[in-house]
């Protein structure tokens, strides 16, 4: 209870030797390019097909 009563000093980031201006500066900024929608594939041969030929993953 005696917590309750004592006063709490309000201190300020200079009382610490604390800078707090920023130091970054935003240039510009962009969204992000938009996602193509993707391919759905029927069955695991369309897949490879399209992993080979068109991705070139494969």
């Amino acid at each position: 209870m005696k917590a309750k009563k004592k006063p709490i000093d309000d201190k300020t980031a200079a009382d610490y030797g604390v800078d707090i201006k920023p130091r970054l500066e935003v240039v510009k900024t962009t969204e992000p390019p938009v996602r193509k929608a993707g391919v759905k594939v029927k069955t695991v041969v369309e897949l490879l097909d399209k992993l080979k030929n068109e991705a070139g993953a494969i």
